[in-house]
């Protein structure tokens, strides 16, 4: 396994740059005083970067004065063999708890880390959340994987007890995302399943595979530029909402309707 820790700052919008120089000393861009975002990526067959990356890079340092941190653990993904790369998720989070006790040992602090992981980068998310016994501040599930995942115990995905706030978003439940709730809060937009305007037809080739699972991030993405707020409803289940039985945001009585991403 080898991982690789690309840091971007406000300072290095367009390059960037290693975590630790070779003498392991702190990259002097990084803050510690400041909130750090954790982007980790999923299962990649064919070792392609993910499209969404620089553009998610972007919005989040556009949004907020933050360090950023990209976990490349392409090696560990780049695999056609997928139980492989999910064997991998708990060597990553591993690897990945060294570099936080250095960052730890340079003034950084757990509460202002911010892991948002896809797919299968939302498992070690909660790897490393565990390893550190839930004190991590937030950890963003954006379609966590669901084969190999679903039906495990909380020991062995994602679970709400891995950082102070949970928040996971459902964009292929009945795909190659994890359907059960596993966060504090969980969205399933459009039920989570079958997204607006993804490929209907195997014709479509891979977009028809990855469309409904990549919708998570675009969702997310789209909730830190917007000024719409994406605005969801506590309910059962989707036939209940689309019933008309849960449409109903009474914040007197406590029942407040929770705004997702941001």
């Amino acid at each position: 396994m080898e991982i690789s820790l690309m840091m971007y700052t406000r300072n290095n919008f367009n390059c960037a740059e290693p975590l630790f120089e070779q003498s392991n000393s702190l990259n002097i861009n990084f803050n510690v005083s400041k909130k750090t975002v954790w982007l980790i990526h999923g299962y990649r067959p064919t070792g392609s970067a993910p499209v969404w990356l620089q553009n998610f890079l972007r919005v989040l340092l556009n949004q907020d004065d933050v360090n950023v941190i990209v976990v490349d653990w392409n090696r560990g993904a780049t695999t056609l063999l997928y139980n492989r790369a999910v064997r991998n998720t708990r060597k990553v989070a591993v690897s990945l708890s060294r570099y936080i006790r250095n960052l730890l040992d340079h003034g950084a602090s757990l509460h202002n880390f911010h892991f948002i992981g896809m797919s299968l980068g939302a498992h070690i998310s909660g790897f490393v959340g565990k390893i550190f016994q839930g004190q991590l501040g937030r950890i963003t599930g954006l379609d966590p994987a669901g084969p190999k995942f679903s039906g495990k115990s909380p020991n062995d995905r994602l679970a709400y007890t891995d950082a102070k706030f949970v928040d996971v978003i459902h964009s292929d439940a009945n795909g190659l995302g994890i359907k059960e709730p596993v966060g504090h809060i969980d969205f399933y937009p459009n039920g989570g399943k079958t997204q607006p305007g993804c490929p209907k037809s195997i014709l479509s080739g891979i977009q028809y595979i990855k469309c409904d699972h990549q919708r998570a991030v675009y969702l997310f993405m789209a909730s830190l530029e917007t000024k719409c707020n994406f605005v969801s409803f506590p309910c059962p289940s989707y036939e209940d909402f689309k019933a008309g039985s849960c449409v109903d945001c009474d914040y007197n009585k406590g029942k407040s309707c929770p705004r997702l991403g941001k």
